[in-house]
């Protein structure tokens, strides 16, 4: 399974958790939460449902009224397995480096509001000590390079610089809010659990930024 395969289950998991739906609006939800980006398209979301209907973490429902009628695939409603709940389950407490890369870290965040406090804070710390190495990094090139660049190429630089810092910045505001709502015994999180359609923008926010960084590729 592909690293961007794997972030696509995991987030269709997380989804169907919620309660069940057909392909055409689980596409809409995705293409919610993993940013206008990484647009899903439906062959790349069909053969991801077939796998994890092959692996019994889905099953599939064709409403009377749309069998009888002949209609598309799209209508066809999936929902999770017990096995499916479970391995979300499973997935929700992982906290290695996976969880934090670029690739994983907004998915693992849109879950946030279901993930245990333990594992937020993990997750949040091990992100934040991941861009504070790009940080060094970002800052010793353009020591080095300035002189070098032209003011375009400098000025993308500082973008990508810019980018990193305002993502520690927020890291640090939410590690803080979790540690205080660690501290407090009725506390669930920093706020209202995330609600991954209605929250989008912030969602995508530093992860789309982090992704201008012209460094954030030589990780």
């Amino acid at each position: 399974m592909s690293r961007r395969g794997g972030v696509l289950e995991f987030a269709i998991l997380g989804l169907l958790h919620d309660s069940p739906m057909h392909g055409y609006e689980l596409r809409k939800r995705l293409n919610t939460v993993l940013g206008s980006f990484r647009a899903i398209a439906y062959g790349t979301l069909y053969p991801c449902l077939k796998s994890l209907l092959e692996r019994g973490l889905l099953a599939e429902e064709v409403p009377e009224v749309t069998a009888l009628a002949g209609s598309k695939r799209s209508r066809i409603v999936y929902q999770l397995t017990a096995q499916g709940k479970e391995h979300f389950q499973e997935l929700l407490s992982e906290s290695g480096p996976s969880a934090w890369e670029d690739e994983n870290f907004g998915v693992h965040f849109a879950f946030f509001g279901r993930t245990d406090h333990e594992v937020r804070m993990r997750i949040l710390e091990g992100r934040r000590s991941r861009l504070e190495e790009r940080l060094d990094r970002v800052r010793g090139s353009l020591t080095r390079t300035r002189e070098k660049l032209d003011g375009y190429t400098l000025e993308l630089q500082r973008h990508g610089l810019e980018s990193v810092e305002r993502e520690v910045r927020w890291l640090n505001e939410l590690i803080t809010a979790e540690r205080h709502a660690g501290a407090t015994p009725d506390a669930a999180g920093p706020e209202t659990p995330v609600d991954p359609s209605k929250d989008a923008d912030r969602l995508r926010t530093p992860t789309q930024d982090v992704a201008s960084d012209p460094s954030a590729s030589n990780n």
